[in-house]
């Protein structure tokens, strides 16, 4: 909204200093710092109602230490991030940008399916909360909105330059190609970076139906990030550390597929009004940091699945925004540790239940993170070094872009 205003000052009034808000870098910086200001200042507020409303949590005592004593924490936290994460959004994007309206309805749709989740568990005194297989279809419903979006929208495209040509006027001129709806993706570790996902239809239907084997991958990709970053969300600054530095990451990403010199220079697709993403990464940083003010160990308050439902969803749709959904095992290598222990374990232990009648276990425990609790590692050490992995992980994803 400010971004408008200011557009408009600048042009009909010339307004001093206007014009700044036509810099990407400036905006993204204005909506870290406001993120970091309301989490920081209305977090407390939050707090206190969520615990006069008695929204504590209730803890299972699974026999992990200090586990017990996080009893009666308020949940549902969640709020605290999607509030300081929208309002900058709402105030210093364009909100006429198809990305950005994309991610608003993917944080609103996540957090949704989250806080029904959290209200079935404190207020229904339904232990298991939302059903699995709701919580799935409501990913899935996410799924298919930006899959479609993404294939059909007339705002989506990518820019394809040409070699340059020599004009005996203008000296050499770089010509290009705006390809709408395109079906090309990044890929990590080969020569042209790119992969098209044509080439799964292997001849079987017309060209024309890529769009379907898109929004698969997007339900799939949106699916499991979102359930990682859930499953990751188990001890106090886990989630939202390694959210924060994956959104670096994205913001990063973004900055270079949203730049016509920087993309051209690391050989990288140019997507046309991608930059606009920056912002809405640089609020997201804003968020998890100033909601780790509060859920850093020992934790005040816990995001529940309101927030952790939300910061995997959204991580999700912005890597498939800028086409870099497959750089997500790597770039999101915590959640999906995270994840595969919980299959490993529960798969292995009913296998080995039916062939030798009683279950074994590969971990102590899963998820990952309670798997080195058990081992007697006091959980801030297990967040520090979880984001120190976070790091190397977020470093490799951006070493791909010319590591081919």
């Amino acid at each position: 909204m400010l971004y408008y205003l200011f557009d408009y000052l600048d042009k009909q009034f010339n307004f001093p200093g206007a014009g700044v808000f036509q810099y990407i870098s400036f905006r993204a910086l204005g909506a870290t710092v406001l993120s970091l200001f309301i989490a920081a200042t209305y977090g407390k507020t939050i707090i206190n109602y969520l615990r006069k409303k008695q929204m504590g949590e209730s803890i299972r005592d699974l026999g992990l230490e200090g586990q017990m004593e996080k009893a009666g924490t308020p949940t549902m936290g969640g709020f605290i991030i999607l509030a300081s994460l929208l309002i900058p959004v709402l105030l210093f994007a364009k909100l006429s940008n198809v990305y950005i309206v994309l991610l608003i309805i993917a944080a609103l749709w996540t957090g949704m399916i989250g806080f029904i989740d959290d209200y079935l568990k404190k207020f229904k005194n339904n232990k298991e909360g939302l059903h699995g297989r709701f919580k799935i279809v409501g990913q899935v419903g996410l799924g298919v909105i930006v899959g479609l979006t993404l294939s059909f929208n007339e705002h989506v495209r990518i820019r394809v330059y040409d070699k340059p040509v020599l004009d005996s006027n203008l000296g050499e001129v770089q010509r290009y190609t705006d390809v709408l709806h395109p079906t090309v993706t990044t890929i990590p570790f080969t020569k042209n970076n790119e992969f098209d996902y044509r080439t799964l239809l292997f001849g079987w239907l017309p060209e024309e139906y890529t769009w379907v084997i898109y929004t698969i991958v997007a339900i799939i990709i949106i699916t499991a990030v979102s359930n990682g970053a859930n499953i990751t969300d188990g001890i106090d600054g886990l989630a939202a550390g390694v959210s924060g530095i994956i959104a670096l990451t994205l913001g990063v990403l973004a900055y270079l597929s949203g730049n016509t010199k920087f993309s051209q220079y690391l050989g990288i697709m140019y997507i046309p009004n991608s930059g606009e993403l920056v912002i809405f990464c640089a609020a997201f940083i804003g968020a998890c940091v100033g909601f780790l003010w509060y859920n850093a160990y020992p934790a005040q308050v816990f995001m529940g699945d309101t927030g952790s439902l939300m910061l995997g969803g959204v991580i999700a749709v912005i890597a498939l925004a800028i086409r870099k959904e497959l750089l997500i095992p790597v770039m999101c290598g915590i959640f999906l540790a995270e994840n595969v222990s919980v299959i490993l374990q529960v798969s292995y232990f009913k296998y080995t239940r039916k062939r030798y009648g009683e279950g074994r276990r590969i971990f102590l425990m899963s998820p990952l993170h309670h798997h080195y609790q058990k081992k007697g590692i006091h959980e801030s050490k297990i967040v520090t070094r979880f984001w120190i992995v976070g790091i190397i992980l977020a470093i490799v994803t951006l070493v791909t872009l010319k590591l081919r």
